[in-house]
């Protein structure tokens, strides 16, 4: 099922080659390197253009838990410096107007709450204490506020009410759960009758206020992104998405609502039936820029950035040439233009388009990049790039793309004693001729005289792609290291090559795009250093329900992996939360369109299992259920088909801890070697 960009995947290029001298001295990539790596991530520009403050999060394998912190870095490069050093959360740092502050939420003494930084002293001082928490903290242009969100009872009215709820719920020895409508759960956590406001609190201290009290989410949730509120350039009105259809399991709607700081009935300023969402005001105040899709119930329906003229009341498409999908958007300082990111052919390439018409053009492509930010002066790009051979890293370019440099190089070393494998694109003939691209992997020290195994990965989604990024889940050079020729194909259904063909998944799960994924196969097969007869496949989510869907309709391969995948689709539609995904891509509910959910469903098939499968999935999973990986497990074992089950009961639909990382690492690679490396 759907991810947004948090699967695997390939890159272009590896790391320089090494003489071969030096090259003996290197080790392929372990479990061991893949955890201790920094993970680097949201960088932001001071307001004086001269620093960037970033999150550095470091895993701990004995303590299974992660811990972030906040560094400062010089848009020049240099050595960064650290500024906390808790041994909890922080991050989300955002600079005060005045660029002497620093704003970020922290974990240090218990929940999560807001704390302030003197950047000159070091010193820091917790701003908010409020017993539901604080995330996604910004500051008002005019430096009097700060928003944030926290998930509150509608019905309470101040926080005596919710933390006396919460007591309760926590001392009571009754854990039962009352709900009386969907939805009640969502990925991997419990409504429990919450919802998501805004809430804003002085700079100075004090109570926080609810900017968007009722029984609505605001801003509604969304798995990764932009954030959904802003404020306006005078600090006096913030925009925020909201979505108040009254059934949220069927509804992809969020509309744009606009609010006084100083308290007042919300507006809505969107009538779009569809999404709308990511506001951001221009610098001049003029103009809201957002992204919006037009088909309601589609959450893979392309992002267009829009832009809101607050005068005139009206919106325009400025994206609506451009064939693909925004993904996050920042104003140039002169609210002529606003820099974007999309997803473009396997990579995230940065485009700018201008606020009177010019139409997009991309600054930066053929690599994978992320937070985009400009500096104050209009002349320096700031963002965030990855590929499969290198973690994220902070870099730099010119405002015309030109000159792109490190600013961080946190992995460099760790990188250096490490040889990955090689990695190409290509492109092949899909069903009906049409071009799919995909990566291959190729074992460090190759030697193209060898017939090495295989492993063909499919992603998620299924509206989704494998991009030229670094994975701590589904990472190919961990694969490729282990000894196999690593084949990651974009079929029908991926993002990044055209609406159009995002679109022709939906209602042909096991269609044209799994004859897309065989004539991938096929191509893998003729390759003269793959061993044809020794070919793995492997997938998480929607690549799940493709191995799934591989069991009962084709023994090509040795065996499969699948993690988190739909078996029955009648069945999944009864048991998970967001319901608008089955209804558009399966057209419909199973009463009313039974014959499509039969069809693609691999649970029809069973009778032609045979080939032997790694179950993998998490009880915490709700977008698919676990009792879809119970089902299928035993399926496999009544048809006497070698199976195994590696089950999670602390995870949802991602395994996160580094402990049960390193055992699904451990467990998976395992059972890829018994059946492709076996004599």
């Amino acid at each position: 099922m759907k991810h947004t960009k948090v699967l695997l995947i390939a890159a272009l290029a590896g790391l320089m080659p090494v003489a071969s001298g030096s090259a003996q001295q290197r080790h392929t990539i372990a479990f061991d390197d893949l955890i201790a790596f920094g993970r680097i991530s949201d960088p932001q520009v001071s307001p004086d253009g001269k620093s960037v403050a970033y999150a550095m999060t470091r895993m701990d394998l004995a303590k299974n838990a992660g811990n972030s912190d906040i560094w400062l870095v010089s848009v020049t490069g240099g050595a960064a410096k650290q500024l906390t050093q808790s041994e909890k959360r922080d991050n989300n740092a955002r600079w005060s107007p005045d660029g002497r502050q620093l704003a970020f939420i922290s974990t240090r003494d218990g929940s999560a709450q807001i704390w302030i930084l003197e950047v000159a002293s070091g010193e820091a001082r917790k701003l908010t204490a409020i017993s539901t928490g604080a995330d996604g903290v910004i500051w008002s242009p005019d430096g009097k506020n700060l928003a944030f969100t926290s998930d509150v009872y509608p019905d309470c009215r101040d926080d005596a009410c919710n933390a006396q709820r919460n007591k309760a719920a926590e001392a009571s020895k009754v854990k039962a759960k009352i709900f009386d409508h969907l939805l009640y759960r969502h990925w991997d956590s419990w409504k429990d009758g919450k919802r998501t406001h805004i809430f804003v609190i002085p700079a100075a201290g004090g109570t926080p206020r609810d900017l968007t009290p009722g029984d609505f989410d605001a801003p509604p949730f969304s798995l990764s992104g932009p954030a959904d509120y802003d404020f306006s350039p005078d600090g006096k009105e913030l925009c925020f998405a909201r979505n108040t259809d009254k059934v949220e399991a069927t509804s992809t709607n969020g509309g744009l609502w606009t609010v006084p700081v100083a308290g007042g009935e919300p507006q809505k300023i969107t009538a779009n039936p569809a999404y709308d969402g990511s506001p951001l005001y221009s610098r001049d105040g003029k103009y809201i820029a957002y992204r919006a899709q037009r088909r309601p119930g589609f959450e893979a329906d392309r992002f267009e950035l829009m832009l809101y003229d607050r005068a005139a009341r009206a919106s325009k498409s400025i994206t609506a040439s451009l064939d693909r999908s925004v993904s996050e958007s920042t104003w140039a300082p002169d609210s002529r233009s606003i820099y974007f990111t999309a997803e473009d052919e396997g990579f995230s390439s940065i485009y700018r388009v201008g606020a009177n018409g010019e139409p997009p053009v991309r600054v930066v492509e053929k690599s994978y990049n992320g937070d985009i930010q400009v500096t104050p002066d209009g002349k320096t790009l700031i963002f965030t790039r990855q590929s499969i051979s290198k973690p994220s890293e902070i870099y730099r370019a010119g405002a015309d793309g030109r000159d792109v440099r490190p600013l961080t190089m946190v992995n460099d070393t760790a990188l250096s004693q490490i040889t990955m494998g090689p990695v190409e694109s290509l492109t092949y003939k899909g069903f009906g001729g049409t071009n799919i691209q995909a990566w291959i992997v190729k074992p460090p020290f190759f030697d193209a005289n060898r017939k090495y195994p295989a492993i063909f990965l499919v992603h998620g989604g299924p509206q989704n792609a494998w991009g030229d990024n670094f994975s701590y889940r589904w990472n190919m050079q961990m694969f490729a290291g282990r000894g196999y020729v690593v084949f990651a194909a974009n079929p029908r259904g991926s993002m990044g090559f055209g609406q159009q063909f995002t679109d022709e998944i939906s209602g042909d799960w096991g269609g044209k795009v799994y004859q897309d994924l065989m004539s991938g196969a096929d191509y893998l097969a003729k390759l003269p250093y793959v061993d044809a007869t020794r070919v793995a496949a492997a997938g998480a989510s929607y690549g799940g329900y493709m191995m799934n869907w591989l069991e009962g309709n084709t023994d090509r391969f040795r065996c499969l992996v699948s993690h988190d995948g739909v078996f029955d689709a009648a069945s999944m539609f009864g048991a998970t939360e967001e319901l608008w995904f089955p209804l558009w891509d399966f057209k419909g509910t199973p009463w009313d369109n039974p014959a499509v959910y039969q069809k693609w469903s691999p649970s029809s098939y069973v009778k032609n299992f045979k080939t032997p499968m790694l179950v993998v999935h998490g009880e915490l999973d709700y977008r698919v259920p676990v009792t879809q990986a119970f089902e299928l497990f035993t399926a496999l074992q009544l048809m006497k088909v070698p199976s195994k089950f590696l089950y999670f009961p602390d995870e949802g639909h991602w395994v996160l801890k580094p402990q049960n990382s390193q055992l699904w690492w451990k467990t998976v690679q395992d059972w890829i070697d018994q059946w492709t490396k076996a004599k």
